[in-house]
């Protein structure tokens, strides 16, 4: 079996969403100067690169990331190519052929060519699921969806898909790099930081797979 790392590597030209803080590197000690080991200090959100959305996170309810079942996020899932050029409904879903026997779901857009391409500016016309398809999935019974981008839902009206995901207890994964992964059943392992009252965390995920 072959182990994809579908993580992005945090660095600090990494987009990040607009108005959150930038990515601060730091090296705090460094023994090319003398000192008795290298020591780097990060600022960020927790909503950077590779990461898993608490239901906290639009739902204010306390249900923070060291309280998601980390069962959820590791186990049998499909990544399904989309060639859709807008935002993904429940339609473009249902012509994919995706339905509930799937728990987690990983979707691969052209979002992917950005992270392939290496761009560095934030790109607000991505890909992402509208509320009708966030319905789906649920109707679906669907316990784990990721995007091959900074969100989920679209940049111009977030909350609707975000919210009707988290209440129906959906995990989210977003900024996966996609870009080298062939669609087809993996294993995936995503395993968020534990940071206590959180309403989300960075995630190194991998699939395992052909």
């Amino acid at each position: 079996m072959n182990l994809f790392d579908i993580s992005l590597t945090i660095t600090e030209d990494l987009p990040t969403w607009p108005g959150d803080p930038g990515i601060k590197l730091e090296k705090t000690s460094q023994i090319k100067e003398g000192e008795m080991a290298n020591l780097t200090h990060i600022s960020t959100s927790v909503h950077v690169g590779t990461h898993v959305d608490a239901p906290d996170h639009f739902l204010g309810n306390g249900e923070t990331v060291e309280k998601i079942p980390l069962d959820l996020l590791v186990g049998p899932a499909l990544v399904v190519e989309l060639s859709s050029n807008q935002t993904i409904s429940a339609d473009d879903l249902r012509s994919a052929g995706i339905t509930g026997k799937d728990q987690r779901l990983l979707l691969k857009t052209r979002n992917s060519r950005i992270w392939a391409e290496g761009l560095r500016e934030f790109q607000e016309d991505f890909i992402a699921l509208d509320a009708g398809a966030a319905s789906y999935l649920v109707e679906c019974g669907l316990k784990v969806v990721g995007v091959d981008y900074l969100s989920v839902a679209p940049f111009t009206d977030p909350e609707p898909t975000h919210r009707i995901l988290l209440e129906a207890g959906v995990l989210i994964i977003e900024g996966l790099d996609l870009s080298g992964i062939k669609p087809g059943p993996y294993r995936l392992l995503c395993l968020p930081l534990k940071i206590g009252g959180s309403d989300g965390a960075p995630a190194r995920v991998l699939l395992q797979g052909d």
